[in-house]
């Protein structure tokens, strides 16, 4: 069961590792990166001047309590002077308690001027880390540009980009079409010349020639007709029966023209009845009586 989810959780690594990064975009990844290293050196900045801002405050409470320890030892003085040897003493010890926080402070002032110096170190050496940064990003940038482009100007060329593939496969496939129609056209050309088709409404050739010849027969009928009637002579016999009606157009196929025309012909005469036989010779004792 282990080895079956380490699997499991193995294939997914791979398949989110790659989707991420079909997804991934390097310039928005670099632009992202310089907006975090920007946020960075902001805080840098936002931190040494918060430093600053303590040292200074230090600084200042330092000079408040150096006036108020110089006040003392005036009023320590001048109750000394006057004879009161307690006032004085109170004063005396005021000022020490003083002196003692002042010393605190000067050692903190000397901790925040430390940091503050440390924390300008790294602001500036950060700072330059950005600009170098950005000028990298921005070559980064550039140079994946032109390689993309690059690459999109060769696929282009060879024509295995998505888009041009398939404008390859629809010329392709337009020209396979065109060369079908074009054999198909050469075959029919050919079928149609050696007689294979027939290009007379479902005619055969016999039947195209036999009402050929009618429509011959019928005008050449028509003519002499009308020769005979301007002639006063009797117009000849126009050609009836079976034969002259296969013979119009439309007739019937060219079986049944055929056996038709057959039938039209006169029948050979009959042959001529045979002589009698010679009446038979009487017997000789009928003779000789």
């Amino acid at each position: 069961m282990a080895g079956l989810w380490q699997r499991f959780k193995m294939i997914f690594s791979s398949k989110a590792n790659a989707a991420m990064n079909k997804a991934e975009n390097p310039a928005q990844t670099l632009d992202y990166s310089y907006e975090k290293q920007l946020e960075m050196l902001q805080k840098v900045r936002r931190g040494v001047a918060d430093v600053a801002t303590s040292r200074k405050r230090v600084e200042l409470q330092i000079a408040s309590l150096d006036k108020q320890l110089a006040k003392l030892d005036d009023q320590a003085r001048a109750a000394l002077g006057a004879g009161r040897e307690d006032l004085a003493r109170e004063a005396l010890i005021r000022k020490s308690a003083l002196s003692q926080q002042i010393a605190d402070l000067h050692v903190q002032l000397e901790q925040l001027t430390v940091q503050e110096q440390k924390l300008t170190v790294a602001s500036q050496q950060l700072q330059t880390k950005v600009e170098a940064f950005r000028t990298q990003k921005e070559t980064i940038k550039a140079t994946y540009s032109a390689a993309e482009a690059q690459v999109r100007i060769n696929e282009a060329f060879t024509g295995i980009s998505s888009e041009l593939g398939d404008v390859g496969l629809a010329i392709q496939r337009a020209e396979d079409r065109t060369a079908q129609m074009q054999a198909r056209a050469g075959a029919m050309e050919e079928l149609m010349a050696t007689g294979a088709l027939e290009t007379t409404g479902g005619k055969d050739s016999l039947t195209v020639e036999l009402e050929r010849l009618a429509a011959d027969n019928q005008v050449e009928n028509e003519l002499a007709a009308m020769k005979a009637q301007l002639g006063g002579a009797e117009p000849p016999a126009a050609v009836t029966g079976p034969a002259a009606e296969t013979l119009a157009v439309g007739a019937a196929p060219a079986e049944e023209v055929v056996d038709a025309v057959l039938a039209d012909e006169p029948a050979a005469p009959p042959a001529p009845p045979a002589p009698p036989a010679p009446p038979a010779a009487p017997p000789a004792g009928s003779a000789t009586q």
